[in-house]
Order: structure tokens, then C-alpha cells, then sequence
């Protein structure tokens, strides 16, 4: 960013408004949103500001200025019209160390005015450091559209309860009873247009010291996908559970732009997995995570791609039930279905590949290594995870099975990130291609035995192979060393 968005207090402070004309007139309208004493400083006004100066809503100065005018003012906008006017009214008040705006001169501004949506108390300010005004007011428009009405007011009446929640209701249930004042009964009465129903429901929880029905426990631990790396293909529900949350623990494997969706004061806890050596066991996650919710806190347990899919989710759900703590599953996007979509192929097609087998060539410390082709046939396509160790090994095995040496393979590398690499090669060259092309790491190896393509031994057999191929987005070394989708 280079400009930082923030909110500036306006009560008892002056907004200096240089010009008298239509342009100023705009600058006006906005800053009669709040509550500052308007100074309007030029020699004659257009109607629109005389009427706010007769409404006593401005303050119309129509002498010289200098240095001294712009002081203890919280901004400056600089409206007149005239080029030269502006750029003296502009050093004039940068001689005041005043923050300030000269209307269409991107070069003399300190401060820009943003798109608003205005739910007052609520405000939602939409910049683009000047450079797509438009595309500004479209999501404008899009947030308009979002947000109800009356909003506001349950924001408002939130504020002039606060008192009454910190004196009545217990400090570990107060995140507790604003989620359900947001979130349940009151909010959904609110915007129907009960607003009387939902002060008085939220006022009856307050007499009785919280929410009513919950549990006493309420903590809860939710098992979040994060999908293959790009945080726009995280589901709301994922948002969501992120925005909520008290504790994030998180896998290495997890991109940073993800945790950006999270709630700012969150507690981030990095858990470090790695393929082989796993800085944090998965035993001492799970009493981490279960310690965390029976505080009564909201835990999100943060997992590259589905929770469901080689993610130990079954692990963690079994800590929890052992312990009686609430948990949920948040799917997430899978790295082969996310492969797939990258490389705009289907994983099934009908009368070719009609079945979807996911597998691993990993094991746990101690146990034999899995016999991870065991269902393969014609008809269908086989996605491997945390594999690229085992690619000469899943290859023999393949092949033993019948499946032809030419059969189509695809390894896809960090998908949906910049450096992402799609690399396809005949299976037979499955294990040397992935020492070419040095994968160690981050890969989901899509496999795929078309129904057409015979049993290796007999006679009829599909056209071979294409050479070894490589994919990549421009810039990316194919030859990158990277690490493993868990």
C-alpha cells in the first residue's frame, strides 16, 4: 500500500474547506457526514453552501489566509478552481503541518477522499489510491447491496449498551454474546425490521449475564480447509470460521495471504508440520487444540487443502469427542481437484475415466509403506498425495498391474500459486522425469487408465504418450526444488 487507510476523529475539530464553488460544494457534502465545525474559506459561495452556512452547519471566512488559518485543523481541502490559488492554498497549509486534498491533483495530496458505504455507525471506506475510481464504485455499490439498511442502528444500540454488557455479563461470555447479537435471533429480527423484538431480546440476555442457549462450554474447535495455496478459493464458511476465531494453528503449507482473512487479534500458532520431521507432533496438536477450547475459545485448526483428505482430521475429531468439545469440518478445496481445474481437465469422464481414487504413498513412523495402486483399472484416475518419493515405486506397482507404460501421467506443483508447474510425462518415465525435473515437495501426481487403453499384454493399445512436458508460469524455474502438499 502506499497509503494507509485509516478513521480520523472529527468531534470538536475544524475541516477547512478552500474554494466556494461546486467542487467544494462536493468536498462539503461529504464532510456534513460527521460531525466537525465546517470552515469555508472563499470570497463568495454558490447557493448549496450559503444554505449550509444560513443552517449553521458552516463557518463562512471570507478574508485573507495565511499559515495560521490551517492550524489544529484535522484536514484541508483545497477546491478553487485555479491552479495557482490551489498550489498556494496547498503550501499554506502544509506550513501548518494540516493534512490536505487539492481536488483533481494527485501530486498535492496528502490525503484521499474514499468511496463510502454509510451505515453510520458502521463505515466502510473503498480505495484505490486514485487509480480506478470506478472500479471504487462498482464494489461500493456491490458493499451497498451487502449491508442493510438499518445496520447501523443495531451497531448504535450495541454501543450504548456496552456499559450494561461489561457491568451484567462475565468477561470470559462477552465475545460469546456479541457473536449471538451479530450472528443469531437479534441481528436476523434487526433487519427484518423488529428492531424493537431485538433490543429487547438483547436486554433480556443481559439481565439473565449472557446469550441464552449456550453451552456452558462454548468453546469449539473447527477443522478449516485452506484449499491448495490462492485464498480466493477458500469458502465463506472458511472466512467466516477465520473472522471468528480466538486461535489459528496452522500448517507450514498454508499461505500467508490466507491468514490475512483471519481476525486481527487472533492468536497465530505455528505447528510447524513437516513431511518426515514434524516440529510439532501430531499428539501434542491435539491436546493444544482441545487445552484451547476448553477455555471456551473459538479454535480453528488450519489445514492446506480438505481436513478430510490426508489431512488427520480423524486424529483430531477423535481428541475432541474424547474430551467433549464441540468440532466441526470446513471442507476445503482438494489439491487434485484443484490440480485438475488449473490444467482445465476433468477428473472423470463419462465411459473413459468413471472412477476418482485418491491415494498417498506415505505411511505412518513404523508402518510399511501403503499398497497405494491396489484399485486401479481401466476407467480410471488416480490422484497420489505426499508421493513424489515413491514415484518409481507407484509406477512399477501401476504397470504390474496391467496399467500400459504409455498410460498419461501429470504431476501438478504448488498449485493455484505464482510458482505453480504443470509436468506431464508416460508413466513408464515417471520416477526419472521426477528427478529431472528435481519435484520434491509440494506435487499431487494425477495418474489417469482410460477405459479404452487395454491391460498391458494384449494387443489392442492406446496411442503413446506425448514427450515429457513442462508447463510453468513464466519466470518459474522448472527445476525448483519445493515442498509437499499435506
Amino acid at each position: 500500500m502506499k497509503s494507509f487507510p485509516m478513521f480520523i476523529r472529527t468531534t470538536g475539530r475544524r475541516v477547512v474547506i478552500v474554494g466556494g464553488a461546486e467542487q467544494a460544494a462536493q468536498k462539503a457534502r461529504l464532510i456534513l457526514k460527521t460531525d466537525a465545525q465546517i470552515v469555508l474559506a472563499a470570497p463568495s459561495l454558490d447557493v448549496e453552501l450559503e444554505g449550509i452556512v444560513a443552517a449553521d452547519r458552516a463557518i463562512w471566512h471570507q478574508g485573507a489566509i495565511d499559515a495560521g488559518f490551517f492550524e489544529d485543523a484535522a484536514m484541508c481541502f483545497v477546491a478553487t478552481g485555479c491552479p495557482a490559488t490551489d498550489a498556494c492554498a496547498y503550501a499554506l497549509a502544509k506550513q501548518a503541518r494540516c493534512p490536505v486534498n487539492v481536488v483533481d491533483q494527485p501530486g498535492l495530496c496528502d490525503i484521499t477522499t474514499p468511496s463510502l458505504v454509510d451505515r453510520d455507525p458502521v463505515v466502510v471506506a473503498i480505495g484505490t489510491e486514485g487509480t480506478a475510481p470506478v472500479l471504487a464504485r462498482q464494489i461500493k455499490t456491490g458493499v451497498e447491496q451487502m449491508l442493510p439498511p438499518n445496520l447501523g442502528g443495531l451497531a448504535a444500540l450495541a454501543g450504548r449498551l456496552r456499559v450494561s454488557v461489561a457491568a451484567r455479563v462475565p468477561k470470559e461470555a462477552r465475545r460469546g454474546f456479541w457473536r449471538w447479537v451479530f450472528s443469531a435471533t437479534p441481528r436476523q429480527d434487526w433487519t427484518r425490521g423488529h428492531e424493537r423484538a431485538a433490543a429487547e431480546s438483547i436486554k433480556q440476555a443481559i439481565a439473565a449475564g449472557g446469550a441464552p442457549d449456550q453451552p456452558e462450554d462454548s468453546g469449539l474447535i473447527s477443522l478449516v480447509g485452506a484449499g491448495p495455496g490462492a485464498r480466493d478459493l477458500l469458502t465463506l464458511r472458511a472466512v467466516d470460521r477465520l473472522q471468528e476465531a480466538d486461535v489459528i494453528f496452522y500448517d507450514r503449507l498454508v499461505d500467508a495471504e490466507v491468514l490475512e482473512l483471519a481476525r486481527r487479534d487472533a492468536e497465530r500458532v505455528f505447528v510447524g508440520k513437516v513431511v518426515g520431521a514434524n516440529a510439532w507432533p501430531q499428539d501434542r496438536i491435539n491436546a493444544l487444540i482441545v487445552a484451547e477450547a476448553r477455555k471456551g475459545r473459538r479454535v480453528v485448526r488450519l489445514k492446506s487443502g480438505d481436513p478430510g483428505v490426508f489431512g488427520r482430521a480423524g486424529e483430531e475429531i477423535a481428541a475432541a469427542g474424547t474430551a467433549g468439545v464441540r468440532v466441526e469440518i470446513i471442507p476445503g478445496v482438494t489439491a487434485a481437484c484443484a490440480a485438475a481445474a488449473s490444467a482445465g481437465v476433468s477428473l472423470t469422464e463419462r465411459g473413459v475415466t468413471d472412477t476418482l481414487i485418491l491415494s498417498t504413498g506415505m505411511a505412518r513412523a513404523g508402518a510399511p509403506l501403503p499398497d497405494s495402486a491396489r484399485h486401479a483399472g481401466p476407467g480410471t484416475t488416480l490422484a497420489f498425495y505426499m508421493s513424489t518419493r515413491q514415484a518409481d515405486r507407484i509406477s512399477r506397482d501401476l504397470m504390474a498391474l496391467g496399467m500400459p507404460p504409455d498410460a498419461p501421467v501429470m504431476v501438478a506443483v504448488d498449485v493455484s500459486k505464482p510458482s505453480e508447474q504443470r509436468l506431464s510425462c508416460a508413466l513408464a518415465e515417471l520416477g526419472a522425469q521426477m528427478r529431472h525435473w528435481a519435484v520434491e515437495g509440494c506435487a499431487t501426481i494425477l495418474v489417469r487408465w482410460p477405459a479404452e487403453m487395454a491391460v498391458q499384454g494384449n494387443k489392442r493399445r492406446a496411442d503413446p504418450a506425448p514427450e515429457p512436458h513442462v508447463e510453468a508460469c513464466p519466470g518459474v524455474d522448472r527445476r525448483r526444488a519445493s515442498v509437499e502438499l499435506a
